[in-house]
């Protein structure tokens, strides 16, 4: 009834002494997330009402509960259980309830992937071994391994949790943006009145994007620009910005004259590279970019987003002589970006968040 259930809310607030967020659990409510319970622990004060058998006056929900919940497609008697499995996974985020920190962030679903494998003492137990990776002593290779571990697991167990997770902690190398950008020298070598780039365009373009890859993480953001006296330009009224605002991820800029030469460089620095140009249309081949976060996740590579010129989406893959480039993993994907075409901050924010944002 919902005379009954209003004045029990009413005391419960009064015994808070604040407005309490309200929790109906029920089997037509939303499924129970990791994502759901970490809001709950941000409101402060929840109050959980709890049905039995049939469920609770309709009027009473429409005016006094905050979110319906579910554990799960099955009915119980009441909604105890389920208000226990509430408690019990919002109180593990409380400071101190769980003795070490690390192992909240740790667990599944807390980063958008399942959880490593876990083994104890003895390393051998019923002919069955640990891994040795685990008894080496060896801190940076154990945790490489749990993070290889986590990957599989997620892959093969809950595929569907990939388009929640970052990438930024479970790749083999680094990620990097690559924006080509059009200059203004004529067929003939000469140029229009003024240098290209300008100074507005250092500012409000590439300091810009260099915050946005700071943010995400990403390893270095490349510049394409092909003439050598545009390129010398832009690296120094860049530097002299940069300078002068202290633009954060400055440091993380390169200017490079094409695709095979970005190429060629961080292929040193990395063992193994996926090339993937971003297209604002859907061509033949283009994977879905929850697709491509699967396949850089089973390739546990690096990956460099190209972002050809506004006048050429197709790109300069012609450039690129991908026999020589054994290490280039794959062909190259065009992953669209669907939605009308975005200006390019907007395509460089979509791919940085959808790869490496938080869940």
């Amino acid at each position: 009834m919902a005379q009954p259930l209003k004045e029990a809310l009413d005391a419960a607030r009064r015994k808070a002494g604040e407005k309490s967020f309200v929790v109906y659990p029920t089997p037509q409510g939303a499924l129970l997330t990791q994502e759901i319970v970490e809001s709950l622990f941000r409101q402060g004060h929840v109050t959980i009402v709890c049905g039995h058998y049939e469920g609770i006056d309709e009027r009473f929900v429409e005016s006094e509960v905050d979110l319906e919940v579910t554990i799960g497609d099955c009915v119980l008697t009441g909604g105890e259980i389920p208000a226990m499995a509430v408690i019990d996974a919002v109180s593990r985020l409380v400071p101190g309830v769980v003795g070490k920190s690390g192992a909240v962030v740790e667990d599944s679903f807390y980063r958008g992937m399942l959880d490593h494998p876990h083994y104890t003492r003895p390393a051998s137990w019923n002919g069955k071994d640990a891994p040795e990776v685990l008894l080496s002593g060896n801190a940076g290779e154990i945790c490489r391994w749990r993070r290889e571990q986590a990957v599989l697991r997620t892959l093969s167990r809950r595929p569907d949790l990939v388009s929640k997770c970052s990438l930024r902690e479970y790749m083999g190398g680094g990620f990097y943006l690559a924006i080509e950008c059009e200059d203004m020298a004529g067929l003939d070598g000469e140029r229009p009145e003024g240098r290209w780039p300008d100074e507005r365009f250092i500012r409000e373009q590439v300091g810009e994007w260099a915050k946005l890859c700071e943010s995400y993480g990403a390893a270095r953001l490349v510049l394409i620009v092909k003439n050598a006296q545009d390129r010398d330009f832009a690296r120094a009224a860049f530097k002299a910005e940069a300078k002068a605002d202290k633009i954060p991820g400055s440091s993380k800029v390169k200017w490079m004259p094409s695709l095979a030469r970005t190429l060629e460089w961080a292929l040193k620095k990395e063992s193994r590279l996926l090339l993937v140009g971003v297209s604002d249309e859907v061509k033949n081949g283009a994977k879905h970019w929850l697709e491509l976060k699967r396949f850089i996740l089973e390739k546990c590579g690096s990956v460099l987003f190209y972002f050809p010129a506004e006048s050429r989406c197709e790109g300069n893959f012609e450039e690129v002589d991908f026999e020589k480039l054994e290490k280039v993993a794959g062909s190259v994907f065009m992953i669209p970006l669907q939605g009308g075409r975005l200006p390019l901050f907007g395509k460089i924010s979509a791919v940085l968040d959808r790869f490496l944002g938080s869940k």
